[in-house]
């Protein structure tokens, strides 16, 4: 039949570039690693050192999950292949919906795999912190702030990470003034790192009673949580730490003692903040992993020798360069200037749908287009 035809053309037209991830993941070289670090695991000692047995087995099961995942790619795509066929030899409409479906995962699977290959940056695989900061402009860029919190945690939601509020400051009628989301789960700076910059809103304000447009910004800093095994010395002099009373959107669930943590390295003015724990040490500890991760981010965006280096406050830590506008009125638009990728459909956006951006960015990013 013919739709089964035309379907089956389409999905055989995604093996040549299946085989070609296979070669892009080195498959064949990454069991041969799994073998050999397996082998490490299994000889007399191994457990003698804690730490790099540890890391040793995490590599393995980080090896181990892409195998699975382009294993199972490769099966999905011989199981649907073998449904058309059947479905084809069978006539049998009522499977045309189903196979129309399978096709539709291989093709999101491999373009979310070929994606992966593309981070291969250090911190890539990490965990990310954002920050959100509500631009001047008052409630109106408040309320902007607090729908890129929204629009950040539905995508998060969706991809199956996991969401942690570290720090929360309401707006003074609406919205947040800052905030602070970790995103727990691989490769998650990977993906959101291309977020990092100012977005634009242009809307009619609800908070305008002459029904007249605004436009509003807001930046979101994106750093890579850095892990424990890397160890950065800072002075403790260098530091100085402010405690106050939690607040925010909490509710009764904020400790309202005075456990919350601020923390600011002299040298470059960077202010760091949590106040999600229990006590004010777990919260000094939030804020230093976010104080590290930071100076790291700097330190490697500046191509810097050491965390020394970094002296007085970088015009880049709180407000990059624009790099998004969301368009309501009078009409709707979200745009990427980087890569000029864009969208009609903005309340899907809102609800999360940033994978389209992402992928344009980290294609872009491959290629050399974007520095």
């Amino acid at each position: 039949m013919l739709q089964f035809e035309e379907l089956k053309l389409e999905l055989e037209g995604l093996y040549p570039e299946i085989e070609d991830l296979k070669s892009a993941l080195s498959l064949d070289a990454m069991k041969s690693e799994i073998e050999q670090l397996e082998n490490r695991a299994a000889e007399p000692g191994f457990w003698d050192d804690m730490e790099n047995s540890q890391k040793i087995l995490q590599k393995t099961s980080n090896l181990k999950s892409k195998v699975e995942k382009y294993e199972k790619l490769q099966s999905s795509y011989e199981d649907t292949l073998a449904l058309i066929e059947l479905a084809n030899e069978e006539e049998d409409l009522s499977l045309l919906e189903e196979a129309q479906s399978e096709v539709e995962n291989v093709k999101t699977n491999l373009e979310r795999q070929r994606l992966e290959t593309l981070l291969t940056g250090e911190y890539d695989k990490n965990n990310a912190i954002l920050t959100f900061h509500a631009g001047s402009g008052g409630t109106e860029a408040q309320d902007w702030a607090e729908m890129l919190y929204r629009m950040y945690t539905r995508w998060a939601a969706a991809h199956n990470f996991n969401v942690k509020e570290i720090d929360y400051l309401d707006g003074d009628e609406a919205g947040l003034k800052s905030a602070v989301l970790l995103i727990e789960g691989e490769n998650a700076y990977g993906y959101l790192k291309s977020e990092a910059g100012v977005h634009r809103l242009v809307r009619v304000s609800p908070f305008d009673s002459a029904g007249r447009r605004h436009t509003s910004f807001s930046s979101l800093e994106v750093m890579p949580e850095i892990n424990d095994d890397i160890k950065v010395e800072i002075p403790p002099e260098e530091i100085k730490m402010d405690v106050y009373r939690a607040s925010g959107a909490g509710g009764q669930k904020v400790n309202k003692t005075s456990s919350a943590v601020r923390l600011t390295h002299i040298p470059t003015g960077i202010v760091v903040a949590s106040q999600v724990e229990r006590s004010q040490y777990q919260n000094r500890d939030v804020a230093m992993k976010m104080l590290v991760s930071k100076l790291m981010e700097i330190k490697e965006r500046e191509h810097l020798e050491k965390i020394e280096d970094i002296k007085g406050v970088q015009k880049e830590i709180t407000w990059g360069s624009q790099i998004r506008s969301y368009v309501f009125m009078p009409y709707t638009l979200v745009k990427d200037h980087r890569t000029n990728f864009e969208t009609g459909n903005v309340n899907a956006v809102m609800d999360g749908d940033l994978d389209g951006f992402i992928n344009a960015y980290l294609k872009s990013l491959s290629q050399g287009e974007i520095k």
